[in-house]
Order: structure tokens, then C-alpha cells, then sequence
């Protein structure tokens, strides 16, 4: 976004020891990030307007002989097809560069030469050459009547083009649609430099009365729609070069046509878009004899040609805007072909209206509309201007509306915020007095009224602030967090609050990560429709994100286990086998209901995905339970084939995923261990026991760990696998475990390890039976 400063400087007095520097600092520092800059006024030097006297053509070419003003006579050649006696242009004179290729790796300066014979001294140029437009076709013509033009006066000083440019970076700005307008951007600055800000005049005055229909079928989709009818005949473009075609070109638009430019003005300034349709137009699309306009969702399928000639297919996420029902413009991104204004236009319906945002991100995101409009629409633009502004542009258009109409069911009622001087003090660590708390927030708009307790009366151009810390966040911004003493706040040394939540999560990631040596990832908590489909979930259970940034991020996820089932696949692609993944984090889904704030309620679930089969699960389930004492249903299960299929995973795949909020209360404090260490080397050996398919494991497990109690060895138990014959006429499975040990007083040797486990195989088989395979 491209910002005048000296559009700035009409709306604000900036005090005098403040620099051009040191504003655009501040700027930077207090309201958005400003990326850049750049002086107009050293491109414009020694560019001087001048009045034709006297223009001759040239015989045998399309050139004329010129006898030009600048406070001299001065003589040029031209080849302008527009150039004319008594007119008055811009002339770049010797020695000056062309503005066109001004700060290029080539710069190129006019200078005095002869063409066809005649000397020919600097260029009458054209609106490209000045870098100001496009148009080639002929000089630029400027009016005798606006004030300051006379031979030899500077182009620079009229056209305001002494001026630095800024270049914005708006998407910090996505939650304030009034800095999108040069009137609250300059509000802001005023902010920041604590000078009173001077609001504009705009009659907001709602109590119009129409015969014209409206109908707004969903308020949800647009909240208001004021429109004016006006006798109006459009000009392609203004016959002179005028200080609006530079207000464009500033804001990196081009000037079009009048009322296109105007309303474009109007935008820039408001932060407001509008939208011209032909009066006509409108009503024959209807088939009607005056407009009805309906604005509604669009019908998935729908098409619409718009102004740019390309055709649309809409969905529901779009939004329409119809002449009795019939679309004529996709609303708050393009106008349609149907009601285009052209040279046959006589009378108008100008728009100005707001749309629902999150929609508009959709419709930007699907049809690739990136207008100046558009942007604007989708950060929000407040319902209470749209009456306001249209009137400005009514006024700016020099006419007086045949009919003007309103449509606003349901008024924005902003409530007050109340927040303690105390209180503003206490949470930035500062002390402002109430008297500068209150000049700083009318110097933006708003209104406070009480004493240590303030009542502050929110603008409605103001729809980012709802709560008390809005307002100190304000107030900090606006006077600056640089500003704050670099002071540690004084509070009572009191120790935090145990988090159980916060403890439990631990000692799972000590279980799973240290002992079960399973790997802990993290996911994205919003998923796709697809993901949740493919796992087998119902997408209308899931709480739908509205301003999604991607369609594989817009629902937020009921279970842990489908994102894990993708990273499965993906380290199975890597070439990793064996392996359990698990992750800790919430779900939320639509049929746990909300909890007393009226917000969804969230559950912190844990979720195991591990290869093999339910056994394998089933030992990290056992194993997790038994460490943190407590009794759940993990709901073991192993992947089904389909389910393997569409995750593109190799079986076996097994899972579970439990809510830890189930048990939480359950839990055993944590009890204090004294872990042995050894300072000699450990040993590892694998133990396979065939026994009957009916023991259980953790039987097994146990009878491992008594006879590894009686060694007096530091050991730890690892299961590795649980294998069970598809055929099994004996009725066995075979338990497989990782036995690492070692002793805390010397090194052991081959025998003595020997005869450790030898007797640790027939303690153990004694105990469970079976064999050692």
C-alpha cells in the first residue's frame, strides 16, 4: 500500500522540531511497518509548466516548431499530435532528467539539439515521461484555470510531487480497516505524534427514506447497503492533467474515468470502496421498471461474466448481488459486463456497501481477484460509513442524487469499555497520569468519560477494539512501548500454581520418549475434510475454520490419530521400520458441546501410533497405565486394510488415543525415585519365551522383571514383539523382549553373563512356563 506523506500533512499538523525521518520512524515503530520510501522531489527538479505560443508545423512530417513561456521565450520541437497553440504543458528542460528513467541504471538527460534543422531546447512531455501514467498518445494538457499555473512556474510545487512516497506493508494492518483510508491513517498519526486530530466532516445521518427496494437476504452476508440513483453522463477522462490523476498515480492506481477515478478517490481516502452500475442496465437485466436489488449467496454453478471479460463459475461461499435475482456483479470484487457504465450511460446506481470478510477471503482466494477494493473488503470495513461516504462521493461528483436508498436491519451497536487508570498502569508497568491516559485516546477518536475510571465510547470505525486490554495495548502503542522503563514489576514472590495437566504431560513424554522409546512429533491441530473422511470421521462434527489460510487446514480436528497416521506413512516412505510416533495436544468437535463461556470444549487427548499388531499397541497402553497408576480404556486398535490403503501405510499399523482429562484427578502425586546408576558398561541380550497363547504379557513382563530383582542388577525390559502363528494348532504365541543390565560394582564378563541369564530364563519359565526359543 503506497501512502502520500503529504496527503498526510493536509490532515495533520506535524509539529515542527518532527523531521520527515523521524516520522516515518514512528510510524514504523507505532502502527505499521513501513518498507520503504522514496523523494518524488528530486525526479521533478527543474521541470517547469510553460505556455504555447506560437506552433508551426514542420513541412513533410508530424512534427510542430514551437515558441514556448517558461519566463523566457524558448523554442521546442514537438511531435505530440495534441500540441497547440496557447495551451499549457510540461516542459523538462536541458540538463534534467527524465523522470521516466530517473534511479535506473540509466538515466537520461535531456539536452539542447537539432531536429529536422530547427534547434529544439529540453521536451514538452507526455504523462509516461513524467512518470506519471501510461498514456503516450500525446503531452499532457494542464488547465490555465487551477491555481499557481503560469509560465515558468514548477510542475513539482503544483502537482504537489514534492513528496515522499511510502510503501506500507498492510498485512500487519489486517485488523484495522480504517488505516486502509488516508483519513485514519493520518488519525493514527496524529496518535502517535499526541496532536489533536481534526475528523472530517461526513454527514452520517442515517434517516433516509426510499422507494427503491433493497432486499438482504442474510445480514451475516452483508450488513449494510446504501446506494444512490444519480443523472450522470461519464467522461472517458478529464481533458487536463489534474492534481487527481496525481492522488492516483501516488496510490499506484491510474486514473480511468471520472466517475471511476472519483470513487477510487473517495476509497483511498475512506478506506470505503464503491461500485457504478448502469441505471438502465440494471433495470432491463431485472426485467423490471426500476431496480430491485437483492443481495444473496450464490447458487453453486452460477456464472457470471464480469467486467474483464472472464467469465465465473460461483459457489456458495460468493456473493451476489442481483437485479431482481438476476447477478450483475460479484460483490465486493468485480462489477458484472451486464451493467458495465459506457458512453451510453445517462443515469447511475453507485454502490456502497459491506460484506461479509471471511467470504470475500473465499471468493478472492477462488476467482484470483486481487483489486484495491477487494483488499479492503476482506480486513473488514465498518457498516456505520457506508451512508456517509456515499454521500462524499455524491458531492465530489458535482450532482444531486434522484433517489438515495438504505438498507441496515440491524445496526452495529458497539459497547462501551471500562478500564481503571490503576489498571493501565498495572499491567504496562508505567505511570501515566489520567490526563495524558485521555488526550492520547481522543487524539484517535475516542471519547472517555469518568475519572480513575474511564468509560470509553468505541468509534465505529474502531472494530478492533473490544475489551479492556485493547484500550492499554492503545495507549501503550500510541505513546510508545519504547518508552516504558525498563523495569522488573513489583509483585509478591508467590510459587505458580501446579498445572496437573502440565505434570502429566511430562510424565508421559519420561514413559514414552525415555523408557518406551517412542517418538514424540508435533502436528498441525486444523485438518482437512479429506484427512477426517479417510480416517473414517464426520466432518459436521468438526468446528469449521471460517478465514482458513488452505482448504487442507480449515476444520479443527476431533482426533490426534489421523494426523499421526500421516507422518507414519511419510517416515515408512523414509525407509523407517518398527517404530511408534505419538503426540499430546487438543481436539474439539461439535457434539462435546461448549462449555459456561459459551466456547467449544476442549480436550487434551494423547495419541499412540506404533507398528504391529494390537499387541504392540496394547504394550505401550499397558506399560503407560501401569507407570502412571491409574485404570482407563485405551481403546486399542489395529489399522483395517482400508484404512492402510487410502494412508498409503504398510501394515501392521496399530493405535490408540485416550483423553487425558478422563483420569487426570486419578492420578497418584508424582512419587519421588532414587535412580541407580552405573558407571560401568551395560550388556543387552534378547529373550524369545514360546508360552500359551492365553498369558498375558504383563505376566510375563513381571516374572522378567522378579527374576532380574534377584540379580541386583540396574536393568530395563524392553518388548520388542508378540508373533502368533496363522496356523497354531498348539495354541502359542511367541513374546520376544530387549533385556539391557548392568552392575554397579565392576564390569561383567562373558560367563558371569552367562549364568545371569540362565537364570533368569528358568526363574522366569518356572514362574509362566514355556520355553526359551
Amino acid at each position: 500500500m503506497k501512502i502520500s506523506l503529504n496527503e498526510i500533512k493536509k490532515l495533520v499538523k506535524i509539529p515542527e522540531n518532527v523531521s520527515d525521518e523521524e516520522l516515518i520512524k514512528l510510524i514504523g515503530a507505532r502502527l505499521v511497518e513501513v518498507e520503504g520510501s522514496e523523494d518524488w522531489s528530486k525526479k521533478y527538479q527543474g521541470i517547469k509548466i510553460v505556455r504555447v505560443e506560437t506552433c508551426e508545423p514542420i513541412p513533410d512530417t508530424h512534427l510542430h516548431l514551437c515558441e514556448i513561456n517558461c519566463g523566457k521565450k524558448v523554442q521546442v520541437v514537438c511531435g505530440a499530435p495534441n500540441v497547440h497553440a496557447g495551451m499549457f504543458a510540461a516542459w523538462i528542460a536541458p540538463g534534467c532528467i527524465v523522470p521516466e528513467t530517473f534511479g535506473t541504471a540509466e538515466p537520461f538527460e535531456i539536452g539542447s539539439r537539432k531536429l529536422r534543422g530547427y534547434e529544439s531546447s529540453g521536451m514538452l512531455a507526455a504523462a509516461d515521461e513524467l512518470a506519471l501514467g501510461e498514456g503516450h498518445e500525446g503531452i499532457i494538457e494542464i488547465d490555465p484555470e487551477m491555481p499557481g499555473v503560469k509560465p515558468g512556474a514548477s510542475f513539482a510545487e503544483v502537482f504537489d510531487l514534492n513528496d515522499i512516497i511510502l510503501d506500507i506493508e498492510n498485512k500487519s494492518l489486517t485488523h484495522r480497516p480504517d488505516c486502509f483510508g488516508l483519513i485514519g491513517f493520518a488519525r493514527e498519526v496524529a496518535g502517535i505524534l499526541s496532536v489533536k486530530f481534526n475528523e472530517p466532516e461526513i454527514d452520517l445521518n442515517s434517516n433516509v427514506k426510499s422507494e427503491l427496494k433493497i432486499i438482504i437476504e442474510d445480514a451475516d452476508l452483508c450488513a449494510r447497503y446504501s446506494c444512490a440513483v444519480l443523472d450522470f453522463k461519464d467522461e472517458p477522462h478529464f481533458k487536463y492533467f489534474t492534481p487527481d490523476d496525481v492522488f492516483l498515480i501516488k496510490a499506484d492506481m491510474r486514473p480511468i474515468s471520472k466517475i471511476v477515478d472519483i470513487t477510487n478517490i473517495i476509497m483511498l481516502k475512506t478506506g470505503q470502496p464503491l461500485h457504478a452500475f448502469d441505471y438502465d442496465k440494471f433495470v432491463e437485466v431485472g426485467e423490471g421498471k426500476e431496480p430491485k436489488i437483492i443481495v444473496r449467496a450464490a447458487k453453486n454453478g452460477e456464472k457470471l461474466e464480469l467486467l474483464d471479460s472472464k467469465t465465473i463459475e460461483c459457489d456458495e461461499n460468493d456473493i451476489l448481488i442481483t437485479s431482481n435475482d438476476v447477478p450483475v456483479a460479484l460483490a465486493g470484487a468485480m462489477g458484472g459486463k451486464n451493467t458495465e457504465i459506457d458512453d451510453n450511460t445517462e443515469r447511475v446506481i453507485l454502490e456502497s456497501a459491506t460484506f461479509s470478510l471471511y467470504h470475500l477471503r473465499k471468493t478472492q482466494m477462488k476467482h484470483g481477484i486481487f483489486s484495491e477494493a477487494i483488499t479492503r473488503f476482506t480486513k473488514g470495513q465498518p457498516a456505520g460509513q457506508t451512508l456517509g461516504v456515499l454521500k462524499e462521493a455524491v458531492k465530489a461528483l458535482g450532482t444531486e442524487p434522484v433517489e438515495l436508498a438504505d438498507c441496515y436491519e440491524n445496526p452495529v451497536k458497539v459497547p462501551d469499555i471500562e478500564v481503571s487508570v490503576s489498571e493501565i498502569n498495572g499491567l504496562l508497568g508505567t505511570n501515566y497520569d489520567e490526563k495524558l491516559i485521555v488526550k492520547t485516546l481522543e487524539n484517535v477518536g475516542l471519547v472517555c468519560d469518568g475519572k480513575e475510571k474511564l468509560k470509553v465510547k468505541i468509534p465505529y470505525w474502531r472494530t478492533d477494539l473490544h475489551i479492556k486490554e485493547d484500550i492499554i495495548e492503545e495507549v501503550g502503542r500510541l505513546l510508545g512501548f519504547d518508552n516504558i522503563p525498563l523495569d522488573f514489576p513489583t509483585r509478591p514472590f508467590i510459587g505458580a500454581k501446579e498445572d496437573k495437566m502440565l505434570e502429566l504431560k511430562n510424565r508421559i513424554r519420561d514413559i514414552l520418549s525415555d523408557r518406551l522409546n517412542a517418538h514424540e512429533v508435533l502436528t498441525y491441530s486444523f485438518v482437512s475434510k479429506a484427512l477426517q473422511e479417510k480416517f473414517g470421521e464426520e466432518p459436521k462434527d468438526s468446528y469449521e475454520i471460517v478465514n482458513s489460510i488452505s482448504p487442507e487446514l480449515q476444520c479443527f480436528r476431533q482426533s490426534i490419530t489421523p494426523s499421526l497416521l500421516e507422518k507414519f506413512q511419510e517416515n515408512q516412505k523414509a525407509g523407517y521400520k518398527d517404530f511408534a510416533l505419538y503426540e499430546i495436544n487438543q481436539v474439539a468437535k461439535k457434539s462435546d458441546g461448549l462449555n459456561n463461556e459459551g466456547v467449544p470444549v476442549m480436550k487434551t487427548n494423547l495419541a499412540l501410533v506404533t507398528s504391529g499388531d494390537f499387541y504392540q499397541a496394547k504394550a505401550f497402553a499397558v506399560e503407560l497405565l501401569k507407570e502412571l497408576n491409574v485404570q482407563a480404556d485405551a481403546k486399542i486398535q489395529t489399522v483395517k486394510n482400508s484404512t492402510l490403503r487410502k494412508f498409503k501405510l504398510e501394515g501392521p499399523v496399530s493405535y490408540f488415543e485416550i483423553t487425558l482429562d478422563d483420569f487426570l484427578d486419578a492420578l497418584d502425586e508424582v512419587k519421588t525415585k532414587t535412580l541407580r546408576f552405573s558407571r560401568f558398561p551395560s550388556v543387552s541380550r534378547d529373550i524369545t519365551i514360546k508360552l500359551d497363547k492365553n498369558t498375558p504379557y504383563g505376566n510375563v513382563e513381571n516374572a522378567l522383571k522378579g527374576a532380574l530383582e534377584d540379580t541386583g542388577l540396574i536393568y530395563k525390559i524392553e518388548p520388542v514383539s508378540i508373533y502368533e502363528p496363522k496356523e497354531n494348532p498348539e495354541n502359542t504365541k511367541n513374546l520376544s523382549f530387549h533385556i539391557t543390565m548392568s552392575s554397579s560394582v565392576k564390569t561383567l564378563n562373558g560367563d558371569e553373563i552367562s549364568d545371569i541369564m540362565d537364570g533368569i530364563t528358568s526363574k522366569t519359565i518356572k514362574t509362566v512356563g514355556g520355553e526359551i526359543i
